[in-house]
C-alpha cells in the first residue's frame, strides 16, 4: 500500500519565465483585492471597448450564429476560411498592399504575432521594438530566450520612433523591426517621412518588418492619415498584424491575422516555418472566421460613432490633462489611449498601486510599456463614458493634490 508523501517537491517553472510579465492584467490583481474590499473600481485599463457602451455590429453576430447553425463548428482550414481570407485580401488591395505572398488568420492577432516571432527568432537574437510599447511583445521574446532591442520614441515629436536610435542599435543578431502603429500606449500615427526612414533601414540591413495596425480605422482627427508600411516598401518583407477585435468591437472572439507582402524569395520559407506552426494548432474559432467577411465587406457605420465617441473622451482627457499640476500630454490621434508623463518623485508603478488602493482608478504604469529613463508616465484607457472618465479624472487630482 502507498501512502502519501510528507511533503511535496516543487515543481520548478522554466527559466524562460522570468523574463515574461504583462504588466496590464499584473496590476489588476492589486484592484481585484480592492474591490473584494467592497469598494467600487473606475477602471481605465483594459482596451476592451465591449466593457463599455460600444455594441458589437448587429449583422457580425447574425453572420456567426448563422455559420454555427450552418455546422461549421469543426476545425476550420489552418490558414484561414476561405472567404475569411479573400476578404482580407480585398480589404489589404483596396489599401494599397502589393506582392501580398500570404494571409493567415489566428485566434486573436496575438497568436498571430506569437507565431510570427517563434519562426523568426533563436536564442540571442533580437527583435528591435518601440519604447514604449505594448508589452506582449516582450513577453513573448523573453518566451523565446530573445530579447527586445528597444528604440526610443520621441515625446517631444509626438512620440515619432526615433530614425537614429533604431539604426544605432541595429547588430549582427538584429532580425526584424516591429513598428505599432496606431501605437499603443502612446495614441501616436506615424508619418509617411517616419515610415519612408523605417523602410530605408529594413532594406539596407535585410530586416523583417513587423507592423501591428490593429487601430487603423480608429483615427480621430481629420487632418491625421493612417499609412500602411507595407503600401510604402512593397519591395521590403512586411507583415502586416490587424483584426476584428478593436475597429470591430468584439475582442472577445479572438479573431485576428496577417497580411505577408514583399519578395517571394525573401519570405517563402519563412511563411513555411509560420504556416507550420498554424497547422499544428489546428485552426482559429471557426464560426468567428464567417464574420470577416461581412465585417470587412458590409457597412462600416459603426465605425463613425465609434470615433466621435472617442473622440469626446479623447478631448476630455486632453483637456483634464493640461489644467492638473504635474500632468503633462501629448494628445494621441489614434486607438483609445492615451500615455500622460508625470512630474513625480516615485516610481510611477508606484503611483498607480496607491491610486488604485486610495482612490479606486485603475490605470497601468508606464514603466510597464518601457519608457525614457528618468521620466514617469500612466497609461489611460479613455474608452468609459464621459460621466465615468470625468470622475476618474477628480479622483487622480485628488489624489495628486493630497499627495504633492
Amino acid at each position: 500500500m502507498t501512502t502519501a508523501a510528507s511533503f511535496v517537491t516543487q515543481i520548478a517553472p522554466a527559466t524562460r519565465m522570468a523574463n515574461v510579465s504583462y504588466a496590464i492584467r499584473d496590476l489588476a490583481v492589486v484592484a481585484d483585492q480592492v474591490a473584494r474590499q467592497g469598494h467600487k473600481i473606475l477602471y481605465l485599463n483594459i482596451g476592451d471597448p465591449c466593457t463599455y457602451d460600444f455594441p458589437t455590429p448587429p449583422h457580425m453576430i447574425e453572420a456567426a450564429i448563422k455559420a454555427m447553425r450552418d455546422g461549421h463548428n469543426g476545425y476550420g482550414d489552418s490558414l484561414g476560411e476561405h472567404s475569411a481570407v479573400e476578404a482580407i485580401r480585398r480589404r489589404a488591395e483596396q489599401r494599397g498592399f502589393k506582392n501580398i505572398q500570404g494571409i493567415m488568420v489566428g485566434f486573436g492577432s496575438g497568436e498571430v504575432i506569437d507565431h510570427c516571432l517563434t519562426a523568426l527568432v533563436n536564442p540571442g537574437d533580437n527583435v528591435l521594438t518601440p519604447c514604449p510599447d505594448y508589452p506582449l511583445y516582450g513577453a513573448v521574446l523573453g518566451k523565446l530566450s530573445a530579447e527586445p532591442n528597444s528604440y526610443q520614441l520621441n515625446e517631444e515629436n509626438g512620440w515619432q520612433p526615433d530614425l537614429d536610435d533604431i539604426a544605432a542599435r541595429i547588430n549582427s543578431r538584429t532580425r526584424a523591426i516591429l513598428l505599432i502603429n496606431p501605437n499603443n500606449p502612446t495614441g501616436a500615427i506615424y508619418s509617411r517621412k517616419t515610415l519612408e526612414g523605417i523602410a530605408e533601414l529594413a532594406r539596407q540591413h535585410n530586416l523583417l518588418i513587423l507592423a501591428d495596425e490593429i487601430y487603423d480605422s480608429l483615427i480621430l482627427d481629420e487632418e491625421q492619415q493612417h499609412i500602411s508600411i507595407a503600401t510604402l516598401a512593397p519591395d521590403v518583407p512586411v507583415i502586416t498584424f490587424n483584426g476584428l477585435s478593436k475597429a470591430y468591437l468584439v475582442p472577445g472572439w479572438r479573431i485576428g491575422w496577417a497580411v505577408a507582402t514583399g519578395p517571394a524569395e525573401s519570405l517563402h520559407e519563412y511563411l513555411e516555418a509560420v504556416y507550420k506552426l498554424l497547422r499544428a494548432r489546428l485552426s482559429a474559432p471557426h464560426p468567428f472566421m464567417y464574420a470577416i467577411a461581412p465585417a470587412l465587406d458590409g457597412s462600416q457605420e459603426h465605425l463613425i460613432e465609434v470615433r466621435d465617441k472617442l473622440r469626446r473622451r479623447r478631448d476630455l482627457t486632453v483637456e483634464w490633462a493640461a489644467r492638473t499640476p504635474r500632468v503633462t500630454l501629448t494628445a494621441p490621434h489614434g486607438a483609445f489611449y492615451a500615455f500622460p508623463k508625470l512630474d513625480i518623485p516615485e516610481e510611477d508603478k508606484q503611483f498607480v498601486t496607491e491610486l488604485v488602493q486610495q482612490k479606486h482608478v485603475l490605470c497601468v504604469h508606464g514603466s510597464g510599456f518601457g519608457e525614457k529613463p528618468g521620466t514617469r508616465h500612466m497609461r489611460i484607457v479613455y474608452l468609459p463614458p464621459e460621466d465615468v472618465l470625468g470622475e476618474a479624472y477628480e479622483r487622480i487630482t485628488e489624489f495628486m493634490a493630497e499627495r504633492y
